[in-house]
């Protein structure tokens, strides 16, 4: 038999890494430029943010698809709040009518685009990031969106 090249030797016995191994009481998750770590709590009744710590409402014995759901959950509430309020302070900043904003799941999509009704699809992952870069992605999306002072019919300016 041939010897494996050693490149493939390094592939073949590298450890790859439990996928679980993020779902789990303790784990850090990516939250606002920082890290929140996850706590699994049956005595909360809802999950809650205090002080750094994600409290799930789940018990010691949960599995790590359980976590992941619960997690991602809070994140995208949170993201869905956050975000229409850092869209709300910039369109008031700009002059601009607050658009409606929902969450994008795709996971290649830019991180704010306008959804062609005159509203933005925010790419909900964006709550990972600090806040400083959340309102950067924010403000282009907005500045290209129709002023308040702009009429929405364009020929009855003409008329």
């Amino acid at each position: 038999m041939k010897p494996r090249p050693p490149q493939l030797a390094l592939r073949l016995d590298f450890d790859t890494p439990d996928p679980g191994a993020r779902w789990r009481d303790g784990a850090r998750l990516p939250y606002l430029g920082g890290a929140v770590v996850l706590a699994l709590d049956t005595q909360r009744r809802a999950a809650v943010l205090d002080g750094g710590i994600l409290h799930l409402p789940l018990p010691p014995e949960a599995t790590p698809r359980q976590v992941q759901d619960g997690a991602e959950t809070w994140l995208r509430r949170e993201a869905a709040r956050l975000l229409a309020e850092c869209i709300a302070r910039q369109a008031q900043r700009l002059g601009r009518a607050t658009p409606a904003c929902s969450l994008s799941f795709a996971a290649r999509a830019s991180w704010v685009q306008a959804d062609g009704r005159g509203g933005l699809r925010c790419n909900w992952r964006l709550i990972e990031q600090p806040l400083a870069t959340i309102e950067q992605a924010i403000a282009p999306a907005i500045a290209k969106l129709p002023s308040l002072a702009e009429p929405d019919d364009l020929f009855a300016c003409a008329a």
